[in-house]
Parts: structure tokens; sequence; C-alpha cells
């Protein structure tokens, strides 16, 4: 086969890959289609029948090599620095009153956070509040050590 028609075709397969959801399997026989096509431009692929061997070689070969990697790689979770109970520890301002049992503002990172506490009395306005447990979007907080 003719150098442009494997490079169409390992282009098509690429293209197909795109359109089909993350199953990463048409990805690596486009990749080898696009090896062969680059062989075979340069001149050292052989007779067609060796351009398919090559080009089903590499393909599987590629495929149960790297698939897997490749599937781990998308599916981690998010890195420990972004996940939500990373706040814990971290100092918020209160930016309105917070009653007992009630829910209030503040402000941690650039954001204004919903927050809840467990004391007893009033927390008032511009109070520093150390994050005590995170809940969905709920910070659980308590005044600074030596604040109150």
């Amino acid at each position: 086969m003719v150098w442009w028609a494997w490079i169409l075709l390992g282009l098509g397969l690429l293209a197909a890959e795109m359109l089909t959801p993350g199953g990463f399997f048409v990805l690596f026989f486009g990749l080898a289609a696009l090896v062969v096509g680059a062989l075979v431009a340069i001149g050292i692929s052989g007779p067609e029948w060796l351009q398919w061997l090559l080009f089903s070689v590499l393909s599987i070969a590629s495929m149960l090599g790297f698939r897997r990697r490749l599937l781990d790689s998308f599916s981690k979770p998010a890195a420990e620095g972004h996940r939500l109970d990373s706040l814990v520890g971290d100092v918020a301002v209160l930016t309105e009153d917070l009653a007992p049992g009630g829910v209030g503002k503040a402000e941690l990172r650039g954001t204004v956070w919903n927050v809840r506490s467990r004391e007893a009395g009033t927390l008032t306005r511009g109070a520093r509040c150390t994050v005590e447990r995170v809940e969905g979007l709920t910070l659980w907080v308590r005044p600074e050590k030596g604040v109150y």
C-alpha cells in the first residue's frame, strides 16, 4: 500500500477514537498505521504483506503494553492537595455573626463558604476560625486558639 494511504488510515482511526467513548482501542491501531506509513514513505517497509503484518503486530503489542497504563493515568483520583478535606486546619474569617447551632458565612482561600460551629457562644464577624472538618460544602469551624 502507498505511504499516504497508511497515513490517511491512521488519521481516520485516530478520528474514530475521538468519537468513541474512552476505551482506547482504536488509538493504537491509528498510531500503528501512522508508523507503517512513515516506514513506507522512507522505503524500509518491505512488501505489502509485511506492511500488514507490521501493522498488526505494532497495533496489538502497543495496545497490550500501554493501554492499561493509559487508562490508569486517566482514572486516578484527584491529588491529595485538591481534596476538600485538605481544608482541615486552615483558618477562615467569618463574614457574618455565627449563632450557636446556626449556619453562617466565612471566607477561606478567596471563597465564601457556609460554616457551622458547635461553640456555645456567638462567634462575631471578623473572627478567625480553624476548620475542624468538611461536610459537603459546609465547613465546621472552631474559634482560633487564644481568640474568643
